[in-house]
C-alpha cells in the first residue's frame, strides 16, 4: 500500500528539472510538467498531485490504482498514462478537457464511457481489459458520438469483441487497432471501415475472419486510402490493381443485373445472365447416298428412252457391245480422223519449233449407231452411270 506524497512526487522528475536550492517546494511542484511515476506499487493518489497545477504528462501506469484518480487541479493535461492497474470504471476525467491521448490498457474496464467532455482527445487506448469469463467491452453510445469528431487512435485489441458497429461514428479515424478478437463478419467490416475515409493503419490479425479467403486482398479494396494492414505496408501497385479489378468487377455485377431486370437472355461479359432452355437434336434421316436421277426427267421415262435404245442396237450385233460400252461409261470418245497418225503429246513437243503455234488436231466424235434425232427429244437427257 503506497500513497502518493510529496517526497515521491519530488523523485519522479526528469533530470533536466530538478529543484534548486533556494526554491521553495510549492514553487518547483507547480513548475512540474512531466511525472514519471509507474511501477511504484501506488495504489492511491493523495491531494499533493493538486500543486503540480502546470502538469501535462503524467505517467501511473504498472501501478495498483482501483480507480482513475481525482485531477480536476490538472486541467493542463494532455497525456495520461494508466495502463496495467485495477481500474474497473472511466471517471473523473471530465475536467481534464485538453486531454488528447487517454492510455487504459490492461485494467478492468468494461464499458467505454464518461469521456463525454473530451473535445480534445486524439488517442484512446483501452486494449486488453481483464473481463470476466463470457463478457466484452461495450461503448457507451454517447461517448462515442462525443469523441467521433476527434479521435484519430483507436486501440480496442483483445476485448472479445464480436462486432465493430458501435464504433461506425468514427469517421475521423486515422488508426485502428481491433487485433486478438471474435471479428466473423466481412460484410460488417466493410460497412464499417468503408465509411472511415481517412484511415491508413487497420491491425485485424489474431480474428477468425484473417482466415477467410483473399482476406487481404478484400481488406485493402474495403478500406482504399489504407496504407498499413497488419503491420505490412501496401505497395502502391498492390492498392491500384485490387481497386481496378473490384471496379470492373462492380461494372460487370451492375450490368448482369441490369440485364437480368430486364428479362434478357442475352451474354455479357463472357457470363450467361440466365440459362436458356436445352436446345432439343430432331432426329436425322439416315445417311444415305441417292441414286442419280436425271434433272427434270422421271426415272420411268428414262428407262423406257434406254430401252428402246438397246432394241436398236441389237438389230447390228457387231456394234452392240462398243454402243453398249460407250453409252454405259457416258462418255463420248473420240477418235483420230482418217489419214491422221495417232497424237503423241510427247513428239509433239519435241519436233515443234519454238514460238511456232501448234495447230489444232482434228477429231471426229462416234456415236455408234444411236439415231439422236429419233430417241433423244426435247429436255431428254441419258443417263450416264
Amino acid at each position: 500500500m503506497v500513497k502518493l506524497t510529496i517526497d515521491l512526487i519530488a523523485r519522479g522528475t526528469s533530470g533536466y528539472t530538478k529543484k534548486k536550492r533556494d526554491e521553495s517546494m510549492q514553487h518547483y511542484l507547480k513548475r512540474l510538467t512531466h511525472l514519471y511515476l509507474e511501477d511504484r506499487c501506488i495504489d492511491e493518489v493523495g491531494e499533493d498531485l493538486s500543486m503540480c497545477r502546470n502538469l501535462t504528462v503524467l505517467y501511473l501506469y504498472d501501478n495498483q490504482l482501483l480507480r482513475i484518480p481525482t485531477l480536476h487541479h490538472n486541467q493542463h493535461l494532455t497525456m495520461l498514462y494508466l495502463q496495467n492497474n485495477d481500474i474497473h470504471k472511466i471517471e473523473n476525467l471530465s475536467p481534464l478537457t485538453r486531454l488528447t491521448k487517454l492510455y487504459l490498457g490492461g485494467n478492468c474496464i468494461t464499458v467505454i464511457e464518461g469521456l463525454d467532455k473530451l473535445e480534445n482527445l486524439q488517442e484512446l487506448h483501452i486494449e486488453n481489459q481483464r473481463m470476466p469469463p463470457g463478457e466484452k467491452l461495450l461503448f457507451d453510445p454517447r461517448t462515442m458520438r462525443a469523441i467521433s469528431s476527434s479521435l484519430q487512435v483507436l486501440n480496442i485489441a483483445g476485448n472479445n469483441l464480436d462486432s465493430i458497429r458501435d464504433i461506425e461514428c468514427l469517421r475521423n479515424l486515422y488508426q485502428l487497432h481491433a487485433n486478438d478478437n471474435l471479428l466473423t463478419d466481412m460484410k460488417e467490416l466493410a460497412h464499417v471501415i468503408g465509411g472511415m475515409f481517412r484511415l491508413w493503419r487497420l491491425d485485424l490479425m489474431g480474428n477468425p475472419l484473417c482466415h477467410k479467403a483473399k482476406y487481404r486482398d478484400r481488406v485493402i479494396v474495403m478500406a482504399k486510402n489504407i496504407d498499413v494492414l497488419d503491420g505490412k505496408e501496401i505497395s502502391e501497385t498492390s492498392r491500384r490493381f485490387l481497386h481496378n479489378w473490384h471496379d470492373a468487377r462492380e461494372v460487370q455485377k451492375k450490368r448482369r443485373e441490369e440485364n437480368l431486370r430486364k428479362g434478357s437472355g442475352e451474354f455479357g461479359d463472357g457470363a450467361l445472365l440466365r440459362e436458356l432452355p436445352p436446345v432439343k437434336d430432331h432426329p436425322r434421316p439416315p445417311h444415305k447416298i441417292p441414286g442419280y436421277m436425271m434433272p427434270g426427267l422421271p426415272r420411268k421415262q428414262f428407262d423406257e428412252i434406254l430401252a428402246r435404245t438397246n432394241s436398236n442396237l441389237a438389230e447390228d450385233p457387231v456394234q452392240t457391245h462398243s454402243a453398249s460400252m460407250k453409252t454405259r461409261s457416258g462418255i463420248l470418245r473420240s477418235k483420230p480422223t482418217e489419214g491422221v497418225a495417232p497424237f503423241s503429246l510427247s513428239d509433239k513437243i519435241a519436233s515443234a519449233p519454238v514460238g511456232r503455234r501448234r495447230q489444232p488436231l482434228p477429231i471426229s466424235f462416234e456415236f455408234g449407231h444411236l439415231d439422236l434425232n429419233r430417241h433423244i427429244q426435247k429436255n431428254d437427257i441419258i443417263n450416264t452411270t
